[in-house]
């Protein structure tokens, strides 16, 4: 594996009577996963595999960010930390050389942690990734 994205999912909204995990993306999340899919395209990296948090939010984030890979929704994914990330990534990349995680903070900001301990962003914003090259983490945030 020659790089991780860590891309958190775009801001949601917050409906009556819906459930965390079923929450979907406000008009602000929209626009900003179809520019984080971009911004993605435009750093030259060529996803091979993406590993998807189930829920609604993250759904729609991938849906939106025009990324053209095979995907896997992991159930553990959701609610999980950094290191539960790094394991989950290790576990399912095989041959995969550049592995996009959509999921949620601060499991996200976390692995970046986990995999560049130079890394100082505590808190990604919403539709913030990190790539992760060479043990070196940047954070970019669409705007």
């Amino acid at each position: 594996m020659d790089s991780v994205i860590l891309l958190r999912h775009g801001k949601s909204s917050y409906p009556d009577d819906v459930e965390d995990q079923d929450r979907p993306l406000a008009s602000r999340g929209t626009r900003q996963a179809a520019l984080a899919g971009s911004w993605i395209r435009s750093q030259g990296l060529d996803v091979d595999l993406v590993l998807c948090s189930p829920a609604t939010r993250t759904r729609q984030t991938l849906e939106l960010s025009g990324i053209d890979a095979r995907v896997e929704y992991v159930k553990k994914l959701y609610g999980a930390t950094g290191s539960q990330i790094v394991d989950i990534v290790h576990a399912k990349a095989g041959t995969a050389k550049t592995v996009l995680v959509v999921g949620h903070d601060p499991g996200l900001a976390e692995a970046a942690v986990q995999l560049d301990p130079t890394f100082t962003y505590t808190k990604f914003p919403t539709s913030a990734f990190a790539v992760v090259r060479d043990g070196n983490a940047e954070l970019f945030v669409p705007r």
